[in-house]
This record gives C-alpha cells, sequence and structure tokens, in this order.
C-alpha cells in the first residue's frame, strides 16, 4: 500500500491516455492516484524528460492525448537533467512500473521515450554534465536500465529553443541532440531527432510566430510551451513516433 501511494503522489500532474471504457466485470480497479490506464494490461507508453515535455509547460500531455488504447504516463519533470532525474529517485519511479507484472505474471508491453539535453547544458549546479564523459554515459544507463526490464526504449533529442539574433535562430542544444543519435547508433535503440525538426519548423516562423507558441505572460519564455507550441511539437514527435515504431499508427487518436 505504501508503493502504490508513492507512486500515486508521483503521478500527480501526469496524463494518461486511457483505453475505451471497458465493461466494468472487465476493468481493473484502480487505486488513489492511477486511473484505469495506469493499470491497464495493453501497450503502454511512459515520458521521461525535463520541463520541455513535463505536464503544464511541455508537449507531453499533448503527446499522450494524440494516442488511443495505449496507456501514457507522463513522467517528465521540469529542471530535471540525465544526472539529476536519476539522483533525486525519479528513475526509481520508472523502474518500478516496468517491474510489475499481472495477476497471471505477465509483464506489460511498454515503450519508454527519454529526451534530456536542456538540464544538462553548463551552468546549473547540481544538474548539468560534462557532453562526452557524462551526459553520453548517463544517456546509455539509462538505455540499458529499460532493456534489462524487457520494455523498449526511444530517444528523443532535445527541443529547439526559440530566440532568434539577427534573423537567425541559433541551435546550441545541437551537441546534445548529435551525441544522443550517437547513444542510439552504439546501443542499437531508436532515435527521433525532434531537435532537428522543431527547429526547422521554428526557423521557418521567425520570432513573431515563433513566440506564440509560448505560455502566456506573465511566464512567458522561449523554451516552454503554450497550447499551440504543445500541438505542434506533440504532432512532430507522433509522427516520428509513427515512423519509428509503425504499430501505433493504429492507436493514432483521429481528433486529438
Amino acid at each position: 500500500m505504501r508503493k502504490l501511494l508513492l507512486l500515486g503522489a508521483l503521478f500527480a500532474g501526469a496524463v494518461t491516455a486511457q483505453t475505451p471504457p471497458a465493461p466494468a466485470s472487465s476493468t481493473p480497479p484502480a487505486v488513489k492516484g492511477e486511473t484505469t490506464a495506469n493499470v491497464a494490461t495493453g501497450p503502454r507508453m511512459i515520458l521521461v524528460g525535463d520541463s520541455t515535455m513535463a505536464p503544464r509547460s511541455g508537449y507531453g500531455n499533448a503527446l499522450c492525448a494524440r494516442f488511443q488504447q495505449v496507456a501514457c504516463i507522463n513522467l517528465a519533470r521540469g529542471g530535471r537533467s540525465s544526472k539529476s532525474f536519476r539522483a533525486e529517485g525519479l528513475w526509481d519511479t520508472v523502474l518500478s512500473l516496468l517491474g510489475e507484472r499481472s495477476d497471471n505474471g505477465a509483464k506489460q508491453k511498454t515503450l519508454v521515450l527519454i529526451q534530456f539535453g536542456h538540464n544538462d547544458q553548463p551552468g546549473k549546479p547540481g544538474r548539468s554534465t560534462d557532453l562526452a564523459t557524462e551526459f553520453g554515459p548517463n544517456m546509455a544507463g539509462y538505455v540499458k536500465d529499460v532493456k534489462a526490464t524487457g520494455a523498449e526504449v526511444l530517444l528523443i533529442t532535445p527541443l529547439t529553443r526559440r530566440t532568434f539574433k539577427d534573423g537567425e535562430l541559433s541551435n546550441d542544444l545541437r551537441p546534445w541532440a548529435e551525441m544522443l543519435m550517437k547513444v542510439g547508433a552504439e546501443q542499437g535503440v531508436p532515435v527521433f531527432d525532434l531537435n532537428a525538426v522543431s527547429h526547422a519548423a521554428v526557423a521557418a516562423m521567425g520570432q513573431p510566430g515563433a513566440d506564440t507558441l509560448a505560455e502566456a505572460p506573465p511566464r512567458f519564455d522561449r523554451t516552454h510551451l503554450g497550447p499551440k507550441g504543445a500541438a505542434l511539437f506533440s504532432e512532430q514527435v507522433m509522427e516520428g513516433l509513427i515512423r519509428l515504431r509503425p504499430e501505433l499508427a493504429g492507436s493514432k487518436t483521429l481528433v486529438p
């Protein structure tokens, strides 16, 4: 019970894309802090990352809403890096979920989406990591942990920032994106290059258009997302997932 309550607390703010309601006789009982989708026996996605994926400030909840018949749990948290997400014990929650078994002893089929980079950059005490000696090994460690449970993992490169200078959109996160692609190649797991796709889309908008993707003032900045930004980037991620995992096409929500 203590474990369930702990998981329920950590799920606060997470969203699930729920399956259509099943007859009462076949619906597993939910516990406090969970939904039917959290305890469903069908396929499941778990989102792990920073504020650009997290509830309220990122695209993760909007991504979950784009899939039906898939339990989608958004455990991304603001301010976290590949270092601090594990150090704070948040990764232990993911591993606990991946270790769960149904009453018949079977494990639920799970795809874990992992995106870090923003807070791994220099200048963030307790969070930043060295690109070559820490970030790459940290991400490889996440991949190995997921593989050890029998689940699947897909890496996502960091979402672009949206600040233009002299009409040009810089991409200071590209080295972290390239490191993730290197890790994916070495570990034999797919990588969706959201950094490249999102950067191209934002660059085409110009600064005024890009600013419509942000949260409304007074929370406005050029990293986090409002509803329009969440809709745009969640669609990009959904399309990337379906290209890399075509079996997800049948779970796409008709009207997000």
